[in-house]
C-alpha cells in the first residue's frame, strides 16, 4: 500500500497559503514529517484525513481517491490529532467499546474482544475502569492510539503526540507506535527531530507550506557528511558570526553559544569538524528558507 500525494495546494481565507504544491510519496512504515510550528503539518494531515479540503491537487491512498472518496477513505483511517477531547466521566473500556461500535462492530462478543486487545496493546488494560478524566498524558496519547486503530486501519497519522510527554511516557508512545509501522502506514508529524531520528526510514521536511526535503534519514545526514563544523563563542560574537558563516543552529552550554556551521571547508582555524545529527539536516533546510525569505526579490 502507498500513499500519493501530488500538487496539493491550500489557501485559507485570510491569505495565508498553509500548502503550497506538496509532492509526497508514503509507503508502508514510518514517515516523519518534521516542521516548526504553523510549517503546515497539521493541514496536510487533516487534508489527508478527509477532515478539509484542498483548492487543488490529488491524494491517492492505492486506488482511492481521497479527496472524492472520503467514506472509503475513513474506513480504512486512524487518526489522531494534535488535541482531542475525551470524556472525562466515563471508562476506558467502554468509551472504546462505544467508538467499536460506532466503527460498525455492532456484535458484543467482537467488540469485546477489540477492546480487550486494544487495552493490552496499549499498555491500558490495568486502567481500563478508570475514568478518562483521571489518566495522565502519556495515557490519555495511548487510548487516542487505541481509539486510532480500532478496525485495524491500513493508514495511521498521528500529529505532534508526544507534546507535553515526560520521557519516560514518550518512549513507551514512540515503542508503540514503531511496532504499529510494522504493516501499516504510519505519518508521524511532529517538531521534534529525535522522534523521527528514533523511529523513521522515511522522511521529509516542511516549512511555509513547503516540502523541503524528502527520502531517506540517512541520505540526507550522508550529504552533509563532513560539512557541519561547531565553536564556542562569546554573547557579543553571536551577530557577527551569523553574518560571516552559514551558522544553522546555536545553542547555550554553560552559558555560552554554541554555533553549528555548514560549510564546504573549515570556516577558520577556530571551527571544529563534527558527526552530522538530523538536527543539523533539519535546521539547514529550515534556515535556508528563512535567509531566502529575508533576501530582497529582483522586480
Amino acid at each position: 500500500m502507498k500513499l500519493v500525494i501530488e500538487n496539493l495546494n491550500k489557501t485559507y481565507a485570510n491569505g495565508v497559503q498553509a500548502l503550497k504544491d506538496v509532492n509526497l510519496t508514503i509507503y508502508e512504515g514510518m514517515f516523519g514529517l518534521l516542521g516548526p510550528n504553523g510549517a503546515g503539518k497539521s493541514t496536510l494531515m487533516r487534508t489527508i484525513a478527509a477532515l478539509q479540503e484542498a483548492d487543488s491537487g490529488s491524494i491517492t491512498l492505492d486506488e482511492i481517491d481521497v479527496r472524492r472518496q472520503k467514506d472509503q477513505v475513513r474506513k480504512i483511517l486512524g487518526y489522531l490529532p494534535q488535541e482531542f477531547g475525551l470524556y472525562p466521566k466515563i471508562s476506558a473500556e467502554k468509551l472504546l467499546d462505544h467508538l467499536a461500535y460506532l466503527k460498525g462492530i455492532r456484535d458484543k462478543t467482537q467488540r469485546r474482544n477489540v477492546v480487550t486487545a486494544l487495552l493490552q496493546k496499549t499498555n491500558l488494560w490495568f486502567a481500563r475502569s478508570k475514568n478518562l478524566g483521571g489518566f495522565s498524558g502519556g495515557m490519555k496519547q495511548r487510548f487516542g492510539i487505541a481509539q486510532a486503530l480500532i478496525a485495524n486501519p491500513k493508514l495511521i497519522i498521528v500529529d505532534e503526540p508526544t507534546a507535553g510527554l515526560d520521557p519516560a511516557e514518550r518512549n513507551r508512545f514512540l515503542n508503540l507506535l514503531s511496532e504499529i509501522g510494522e504493516n501499516t502506514i504510519v505519518i508521524l508529524s511532529t517538531h521534534i527531530v529525535d522522534d523521527v531520528k528514533e523511529l523513521c526510514s522515511q522522511m521529509g521536511i516542511i516549512n511555509n507550506g513547503e516540502v523541503l526535503y524528502k527520502g531517506r534519514p540517512s541520505d540526507a545526514i550522508a550529504k552533509l557528511d563532513g560539512k557541519v563544523w561547531k565553536k564556542r563563542i562569546s554573547k557579543t560574537e553571536l551577530a557577527s558570526h551569523k553574518q560571516m558563516f552559514n551558522v544553522v543552529s546555536e545553542r547555550l552550554l554553560g552559558g555560552k553559544p554554541e554555533i553549528h556551521v555548514v560549510s564546504e571547508t573549515q570556516p577558520d582555524g577556530s571551527f571544529e569538524q563534527i558527526p552530522v545529527g538530523l538536527e543539523d539536516v533539519y535546521f539547514s533546510h529550515i534556515r535556508a528558507t528563512v535567509t531566502s525569505a529575508d533576501e530582497p526579490t529582483s522586480q
